[in-house]
């Protein structure tokens, strides 16, 4: 496979016809763009069969920021759309293989870091009440999630205590004081 067949093969599964791919071979801004449209066309399938070729292709591209920064938003967007963590999980075990052939060790963690959160945020939300432990072995940005998302008093006493941050645990202090004044 060549750059060329990678990105040609990807626009045309994803019926995107106005990216010229000599275009997208000479700018990597081009292709990481059209990289991102690609990633949305596939999240926005109801079939998950493609995805794992479609992140070996992405990840095939030299501009490995670029194709991570897109494997990172197709995780985000099917995360947010599956039921619960055992989906989750089974969905991006298929991907791990890919991911590990990333060259750059840091991509590599920087996904499987990603993955670890959506799971940690869907258990959550399935109901789990985390521990300070498993609190402080999520990244800042996914305890700033929840601290921004979870409906949960007990998740938002915990962030509000357990955050890694002062503007976490003021952000979930703060809602958990608003959902206090909303119930009664």
């Amino acid at each position: 496979m060549t750059l060329r067949s990678d990105v040609a093969e990807l626009l045309a599964g994803a019926g995107i016809v106005d990216v010229d791919v000599d275009d997208a071979l000479a700018d990597e801004h081009v292709r990481s763009s059209a990289y991102q449209r690609v990633v949305s066309v596939t999240a926005s399938s109801r079939s998950r069969d493609r995805d794992r070729a479609i992140v070996a292709t992405i990840l095939r591209d030299p501009h490995e920021m670029g194709s991570k920064t897109a494997v990172v938003a197709l995780v985000d967007r099917i995360a947010m759309q599956m039921t619960g963590p055992a989906e989750f999980r089974q969905w991006s075990a298929e991907l791990l293989p890919e991911i590990d052939r990333l060259p750059a060790e840091g991509y590599r963690e920087f996904i499987r870091r990603r993955i670890h959160d959506w799971l940690f945020y869907l258990s959550v939300e399935d109901g789990h009440m985390p521990t300070p432990v498993e609190l402080a072995n999520v990244t800042y940005w996914m305890q700033r999630v929840l601290a921004e998302q979870s409906t949960s008093p007990a998740v938002l006493a915990l962030l509000a205590g357990s955050g890694c941050s002062k503007k976490i645990r003021n952000i979930a202090k703060d809602r958990a004081g608003h959902r206090k004044l909303r119930t009664r």
